[in-house]
């Protein structure tokens, strides 16, 4: 089976779909958005492309294309549907890596009896938790690393995003007992060949399993 890995966060606009980008450009895999709430400007699934600089065939079409920048339970019901989990399985790319990005952190509903941390349950796709290095990352990270473990979700580590905070990265990883994968910096300008050397330098392939 092709390596399957999933980019959640501990927060939403943490800079988990950047780390995406890296993630997938890296490895040479695809990339799936199953949830896009919001279409307004780019979605996920186009910066990913812009920055990973992923070809359109290495783009897995969303599932659900949802109109409002809000919670996908609440988007869903304005636009008038309901969000099938059935729908979510996991898709084949033959053989190709696939990167899975997540919405908002891991409690996010998608309807009124399901969170995206339960789809990561059933879906048994090794994680990594993109956190912020800033102010209140210690809570955050630390209640997200239990819920995975609570649902004995396979976490490969954590990757920081933002300037660096040793203390903080430090703590996390030894009360977690979480692997640091690396910290990517806040890029400017943020363009392709930027978020490739950066996170040529800050992550190693081999941090991301086999």
């Amino acid at each position: 089976m092709s390596r399957r890995i999933v980019v959640t966060g501990t927060d939403t606009e943490i800079g988990k779909t950047v780390f995406a980008a890296g993630l997938a450009g890296q490895l040479g895999a695809c990339y799936w958005k199953p949830i896009q709430s919001g279409l307004d400007g780019e979605t996920d699934s186009q910066i990913v492309a812009r920055l990973g600089g992923l070809s359109s065939d290495r783009i897995l079409p969303e599932r659900y294309r949802l109109k409002t920048p809000v919670s996908p339970h609440q988007s869903a019901d304005i636009d008038g549907i309901g969000i099938d989990m059935a729908a979510l399985d996991v898709p084949d790319t033959g053989g190709r890596p696939l990167v899975i990005e997540g919405a908002g952190g891991l409690m996010v509903p998608l309807n009124p009896s399901t969170l995206y941390i339960d789809v990561f349950a059933r879906w048994r796709v090794p994680v990594v938790l993109c956190a912020r290095t800033s102010l209140g990352t210690i809570n955050h990270s630390l209640l997200s690393i239990d819920a995975l473990r609570h649902r004995e979700i396979e976490l490969l580590g954590i990757a920081f995003i933002g300037d660096s905070n040793p203390e903080s990265e430090r703590v996390i990883c030894d009360i977690g007992r979480v692997q640091r994968l690396g910290r990517l910096p806040r890029l400017s300008p943020l363009t392709q060949g930027m978020l490739r050397e950066a996170f040529a330098a800050s992550f190693k392939p081999g941090a991301f399993g086999p």
